[in-house]
């Protein structure tokens, strides 16, 4: 699939998006060819940096303390914990869910994600919210500069795999260049690359998907 493929589907999938009260997300779906692939083949847990930031970046949780916490604010976190305060979160579950489902990346200190495995693990993991390591205080606002136009996937023997690529705010162009970006990356992560995937869906939240059958399958 090259840009002009990706971004008629682009402008068909914001055709049939129909008006909604809310800023709609744009999906892409990569289908996978259970004919050449095995459900044990497929095993993600990455996280793919893309070339547009959306209208509505990810929100970032940084656990840090010190000259890490304090670059972290300057970066802009939306919010940064001292590792004392996710201790002392990890005993109360109602309040230790609401931080997991409010923030949609997690970043830590290299040195703390032991301890921080250790109180807040059980409630991250699951999720596929484990904190993206930072080995040192000077990487921290690269860290979340790059998170702020990222996505995760986590997929485990599924043939679809899906991420947000895009939303209304956005131009076709910026979305299409994600979609592509999304699905190269895809492509270097499952046996036999670009053979393996028998299609991809563009849609957007409430509209009508459009699909692309690629020549490989």
């Amino acid at each position: 699939m090259d840009k002009e493929d990706a971004l008629r589907l682009v402008r068909e999938a914001r055709s049939r998006a129909g008006r909604r009260r809310f800023k709609q997300s744009f999906e892409l779906y990569v289908v996978l060819d259970s004919g050449r692939l095995k459900k044990e083949d497929v095993q993600l847990n990455e996280v793919i940096a893309l070339p547009h930031r959306f209208s509505e970046p990810p929100r970032i949780a940084v656990i840090a303390s010190g000259d890490s916490a304090l670059r972290a604010k300057e970066a802009g976190a939306d919010l940064v914990l001292a590792p004392e305060d996710a201790d002392r979160l990890s005993t109360n579950r109602a309040e230790v869910r609401r931080l997991v489902k409010s923030y949609d990346f997690f970043v830590a200190d290299a040195s703390l994600m032991a301890r921080v495995g250790r109180t807040l693990g059980r409630f991250l993991g699951p999720r596929g919210k484990m904190p993206v390591p930072v080995p040192s205080s000077a990487q921290m606002a690269a860290t979340i500069e790059r998170l702020r136009s990222s996505v995760r996937v986590r997929v485990r023997g599924q043939f679809s795999i899906s991420a947000k690529i895009g939303d209304e705010g956005m131009s076709d162009e910026e979305i299409a260049e994600n979609a592509l970006a999304f699905l190269e990356a895809i492509k270097s992560k499952v046996p036999q690359g670009e053979k393996s995937i028998k299609k991809v869906v563009v849609k957007t939240t409430m509209g009508e998907p459009v699909e692309e059958v690629l020549a490989a399958a």
